[in-house]
């Protein structure tokens, strides 16, 4: 018999208000609801969130709460979540800071999304503290070159539970630094992201950031790559072999680099026109789309990490094919029917030509692989068995 546990997730929802952000967190609060724990959601830092409505950070946190607090309504939790911005006097909403600090003594576990949070005195009161890290390899770079903060931030977690599903393995080149890691996958709510069945679809579609600078990790003489525009830049000629079907809604803040997108004929949009709004206009996107193709960090595909797109998942889940580039995941995930790896232009459009022969046995083979392997409730609890806090 599972026993009902009180656990607390420490997540970023407010701090960066997007669809993406939302939905990662959205799978794991309702794995654990429909499983039957107590479970909190918790903002409990000194940064700013950032307001896209001033399109800055800011200390008025009022878009903050209304973004959280609309979540979490949405999914049944309106009175299971607090927000505390510490840098600024009182500023606690949805409980008093007080209960908030009892809330940390008296559960469970304290789920640590992202890693995000610096562990604060008050969060170390609870029992078990785990780390979720959700964009692998950049910390494991970092602890190998004896990065003194990321070793602090890692020490003050008691599990490291990893989406790089593929550490360990042989294939597997990430320095795991004599670290033992939990591996998991993204849960998806198969509710919240039904089937969506749309046989004239015409775009294959993405959504994401172009261009991130700033978390490039150099290793043993070479540097590994955050951003992903590099790995954009080897699938430009696609469009050439497969067509000019390709819609990509990411956020590109350079005109050299939409127009050279355009010039290989992708067709760019911008994603902040649904990206605000997580229960209506993100999820559609994806229900009207062909299916999705997508590229990795390359941190992730050149030492094969395992790690795979939470957003994929949703892609899956809704029954649109995904076509991405492999980060050894392809050793834990079925492919060839539905969900297919690829390294090369060649490959994607080869891909592309499959699907369409028979789109609809593609597309209920991408449903069953999210009912399989990333439906929410099978995906925490089989997390929570590997960290021994499940029967």
């Amino acid at each position: 018999m599972t026993v009902a546990l009180r656990i607390v997730l420490l997540g970023t929802m407010g701090q960066c208000p997007y669809g993406g952000p939302a939905w990662l967190t959205l799978g794991w609060l309702r794995g654990l609801q429909r499983l039957g724990h107590d479970v909190w959601y918790v903002e409990d830092d000194v940064a700013w969130p950032y307001d896209p409505e001033r399109e800055t950070v800011a200390d008025d946190c009022s878009y903050a709460i209304r973004h959280v607090e609309g979540c979490l309504k949405a999914i049944g939790l309106e009175d299971r979540w607090a927000f505390r911005f510490v840098g600024r006097r009182d500023a606690t909403w949805g409980m008093s800071s007080p209960a908030l600090d009892r809330l940390y003594a008296e559960c469970d576990v304290l789920v640590n999304v992202f890693g995000a949070t610096v562990l604060r005195e008050e969060h170390m009161a609870a029992p078990v503290r785990v780390y979720l890290q959700t964009d692998p390899v950049t910390a494991e770079l970092r602890l190998a070159n004896g990065d003194e903060k990321t070793r602090r931030s890692f020490a003050s977690h008691h599990r490291i539970v990893t989406y790089g599903e593929n550490y360990g393995a042989g294939d597997c080149d990430v320095p795991l630094n004599g670290r033992p890691y939990v591996p998991t996958r993204q849960p998806v709510d198969l509710d919240l992201w039904p089937m969506s069945w749309a046989p004239n679809a015409h775009w294959i579609t993405t959504i994401g950031n172009y261009r991130q600078e700033g978390n490039d990790v150099e290793w043993r003489g070479e540097v590994y790559r955050w951003s992903k525009h590099y790995e954009w830049e080897k699938f430009l000629g696609l469009p050439s072999l497969a067509g000019p079907i390709f819609e990509l809604a990411l956020s590109i803040d350079g005109d050299t680099d939409r127009a050279r997108l355009a010039a290989h004929s992708w067709r760019v949009v911008t994603p902040r026109r649904f990206s605000l709004d997580v229960f209506g206009a993100y999820p559609d996107y994806v229900r009207q789309s062909r299916a999705e193709f997508t590229v990795a960090k390359d941190q992730n595909v050149r030492l094969r990490s395992g790690w795979f797109s939470d957003r994929s998942a949703c892609y899956l889940a809704s029954g649109k094919p995904v076509i991405t580039q492999d980060t050894g995941f392809s050793n834990l995930l079925p492919v060839g029917k539905g969900l297919f790896a690829v390294t090369t232009p060649e490959e994607a459009a080869a891909a592309v030509e499959m699907i369409n022969t028979d789109y609809r046995q593609h597309c209920d083979a991408a449903r069953a692989i999210a009912t399989e392997y990333f439906e929410a409730t099978r995906v925490v609890g089989r997390l929570l068995r590997d960290l021994g806090l499940a029967g």
